[in-house]
């Protein structure tokens, strides 16, 4: 079993920055792929951003490249979401996951074992 714990969300102005954090419990040695989704008021969890087991490679959803970008650090067991650049429509709960069983980072939701509870994000504007 992998846990998982997000924190870092909270209330920020339009043009502002956070950075998210998930710290991974457990079996942390089992996690091939972590990502970040969220979801938003009245609509469907989606993609955010992923990166493999050593950080190589990463994929980000095109509605938040260049202002996004995920990271980690192993030694930690904690992956990062940096949000600069922020919008209203970045406003939702988002959620770290972990795939025990894929090395490559994807955006398929299916893919990941196990969930956070979530963070919430507001944008103000």
């Amino acid at each position: 079993q992998v846990q998982l714990v997000e924190s870092g969300g909270g209330l920020v102005q339009a043009g502002g920055s956070l950075r998210l954090s998930c710290a991974a419990s457990g079996r942390p040695f089992s996690i091939l792929t972590m990502g970040w989704f969220r979801q938003a008021p009245g609509k469907e969890r989606e993609f955010v951003a992923a990166i493999s087991l050593s950080g190589a490679f990463s994929s980000h959803a095109d509605s938040v490249k260049g202002r996004f970008t995920i990271s980690k650090d192993n030694t930690k067991n904690t992956v990062y979401l940096q949000m600069n650049t922020l919008k209203p429509e970045d406003t939702a709960i988002y959620y770290c996951a972990a795939d025990v069983r894929g090395a490559v980072p994807r955006a398929t939701q299916s893919r990941y074992d196990f969930w956070g509870q979530g963070t919430q994000v507001t944008v103000s504007s």
